[in-house]
């Protein structure tokens, strides 16, 4: 019969395990350097759409009794740490005090707590240290409806050298809770290209010339195809028209046909039509 293990037993064999961890993560972090060495000059070393993969397949073969939140912790922590060996990572957010701030906790619970991180006062600083390179990162709050200058209408540029939408915080939820850390809800923005995961959401900056209610709007979006889920408006000065900021299930290309699509159905009320950014859709626990 089986000898029952005794506690030092136990504990050596946790401490096998531990040693065995330690040496699989310096293994990943080898094969990260080699990455580094034979990624093609130009590609982006941050990588959005593959990071919630990761997390998402991490969830989906999780069991036991160690909590799954723990587990995605731990991997933010590892891919931030990992992506800061392929080139820079910092990130900036909006926040007046970092001790009291759910963006703050939001942004360093995703980008680990080793990643540089500063504060600034507004979505445009954060925005700015993007386009000069002090930040890799930009973490804003969830447009609101009464803004009335809002931080979305100063990425309306094709150009791509232009910060993106390619995140939305936090990432894990908890279904029946508020929303990550209460007022925490934000977004990621970075100069890198949006990646599509399977199951996205976009924002397109529709722009037009003349008063066109939402009514329209939306009925114009969704016969062009698109399945719209939020709709935020910004009036231009001396009544020149609007920029309407809405959210859509799925991931939008720049070329997607649909965009010319909504240009047509609008006609003369049209300006502009642009995706710019996307985010995977996130990962929602169930409570208990």
């Amino acid at each position: 019969m089986p000898t029952k293990p005794t506690l030092d037993d136990l504990r050596r064999q946790i401490d096998t395990i531990d040693a065995e961890i330690h040496t699989l993560l310096m293994r990943r972090a080898q094969v990260v350097e080699e990455v580094a060495k034979v990624k093609p000059p130009g590609r982006p070393h941050i990588r959005p759409g593959r990071e919630a993969e990761i997390v998402r397949n991490l969830v989906g073969r999780h069991s036991g009794a160690f909590p799954v939140e723990a587990v995605v912790r731990m991997w933010r922590e590892m891919i931030a740490a990992l992506t800061r060996i392929q080139g820079p990572l910092a990130v900036a957010v909006v926040c007046a005090n970092e001790a009291q701030s759910p963006l703050w906790d939001n942004a360093r619970d995703h980008f680990g707590s080793t990643t540089p991180t500063f504060a600034v006062n507004t979505p445009m600083a954060a925005l700015r240290a993007v386009s000069e390179g002090t930040a890799t990162l930009a973490v804003v709050p969830w447009p609101e409806e009464d803004d009335n200058d809002p931080w979305w209408r100063f990425i309306l540029s094709p150009d791509p050298k232009t910060p993106r939408i390619i995140a939305r915080l936090p990432f894990l939820r908890v279904e029946g809770q508020s929303v990550g850390r209460e007022g925490g809800d934000a977004l990621v923005l970075a100069a890198v290209p949006m990646e599509a995961t399977g199951d996205d959401r976009a924002l397109l900056a529709v722009e037009v010339t003349q008063d066109v209610s939402r009514g329209r709007l939306k009925d114009v979006l969704e016969g062009a195809g698109f399945a719209t889920l939020q709709l935020r408006t910004h009036h231009l000065p001396g009544g020149g028209g609007a920029v309407h900021l809405v959210e859509v299930e799925g991931f939008v290309p720049l070329d997607d046909p649909r965009l010319s699509a909504v240009i047509q159905r609008l006609g003369d009320s049209a300006s502009s039509v642009l995706p710019i950014g996307a985010y995977a859709t996130p990962v929602m626990l169930a409570r208990g």
